[in-house]
């Protein structure tokens, strides 16, 4: 079956995941965008074991004050490099993280890990650091979290 170049962009655009590697998973889903999506995936959280051994030494702290400045979070997210840091769409994952902890206020980071990530709840916490390690290429880890609420 021939993939479409609109059909790769979609999934591109979708995932934030290479050309290549959403190439090669809409074709081993035979055009199956749902699979294709099951299958990266499966492949990010390959890639995150492999790099689990890795030095973090680079990171973005993120602040979420809820509306009513009733509660608020701070989460740092750890990776390896300043390249990857200073990203955009690292940084709003950061936040978004910060505003789920605001949310659903977990005691710690293992916690934070296994909830149901409040705007998309068919991924966890730990999905998305998951795929952000396969989206960057480097080891990615919240290495800090701080909820404060007034009650």
């Amino acid at each position: 079956m021939a993939i479409s170049a609109e059909d790769v962009m979609k999934l591109r655009d979708q995932t934030g995941v290479s050309v290549m590697e959403c190439k090669k998973a809409l074709e081993e889903a035979a055009g199956d965008f749902n699979k294709a999506i099951e299958i990266l995936g499966t492949r990010a959280a390959a890639s995150a074991l492999k790099k689990a051994d890795r030095t973090l030494g680079a990171g973005s702290v993120a602040a979420y004050v809820h509306s009513n400045a009733q509660v608020g979070a701070l989460v740092a997210l750890a990776c390896e490099t300043d390249f990857v840091s200073k990203n955009e769409e690292f940084a709003k994952l950061a936040y978004d993280i910060a505003m789920h902890a605001a949310a659903m206020r977990p005691a710690n980071t293992e916690e934070l890990m296994q909830q149901q990530f409040i705007k998309d709840p068919s991924k966890t916490i730990a999905d998305l650091i998951s795929g952000a390690t396969q989206k960057f290429g480097e080891r990615v880890e919240i290495s800090s979290l701080s909820v404060l609420a007034v009650k």
